[in-house]
């Protein structure tokens, strides 16, 4: 019996080390610290579902569409601001002067940016931020990162915000309690914006990695965007004037 139970505890622990190994085979690189990150993952969902979506779908039930959608607007517009500060340092002075015409546009004919006027009039939004503009100016991403509270990004994105926090109008808003209540309002909006996105994640095989996975390849995608619109600005022109890309009939 007791030579039984030593084949068996030796089985047992081979088919663990065979398990572990698997594991770490098939670990994402990008993401070196999922054991921490899932830790972190599994709390703020925590914290969501206990008070975050009940707001959000209480806000979603209770604020006709129309006064949702001139909310989200005017955070939109304010973002536009930093959006703009962000392609100048990138060296993007056409997606710095559409993002400046856009504050612009909808600051006064759009009410404070309730409306969206310059989307109805073709002025295109470039959303950038400070993780963008390191990211433009070759710094690596990084590895995955989930913060409590604030969910996904990555090494390089994280070590943006304290500038993204300074430089954003809001970070401008005095007393601080104001500042808070609008930021505060502000997150419940983005949060009954994502609602529809809840059943899809509640479907996945894994949450984290679904989650990761999307966000990854979301924010790629946005940099290398960015990338490709600071190529084309700083693309040289004709002596006279014309496109070169532009081959003559």
């Amino acid at each position: 019996m007791t030579k039984r139970r030593s084949v068996v505890a030796t089985i047992l622990a081979g088919a663990a080390l065979l398990a572990a190994g698997a594991a770490a085979a098939q670990a994402d690189p990008r993401d070196p610290l999922e054991p921490i990150n899932r830790g972190v993952d599994a709390l703020n969902q925590r914290v969501d579902r206990a008070a975050i979506q009940p707001v959000a779908r209480a806000y979603e039930r209770a604020v006709p569409s129309l006064v949702r959608r001139g909310a989200s607007n005017f955070f939109a517009n304010l973002g536009d601001v930093w959006s703009a500060a962000n392609s100048v340092l990138q060296v993007k002075p056409g997606d710095a002067a559409q993002n400046f015409m856009r504050f612009a546009v909808n600051t006064t004919a759009g009410l404070a940016g309730v409306f969206d006027v310059a989307t109805d009039i073709g002025i295109d939004r470039h959303k950038e931020d400070f993780g963008s503009t390191l990211a433009r100016w070759g710094v690596p991403a990084g590895p995955y990162m989930v913060l409590p509270l604030m969910g996904p990004t990555t090494l390089r994105d994280a070590a943006g915000l304290p500038v993204d926090w300074a430089g954003h109008p809001l970070g401008q808003v005095s007393p601080a309690a104001s500042r808070n209540a609008i930021a505060a309002a502000g997150a419940v909006d983005l949060r009954a914006r994502l609602l529809p996105l809840d059943g899809a994640l509640d479907q996945a095989f894994d949450r984290y990695t679904f989650m990761r996975d999307a966000y990854l390849q979301h924010r790629d995608a946005q940099v290398r965007d960015g990338e490709a619109a600071g190529a084309a600005d700083a693309e040289p022109v004709a002596a006279d004037g014309a496109d070169p890309d532009i081959q003559a009939n």
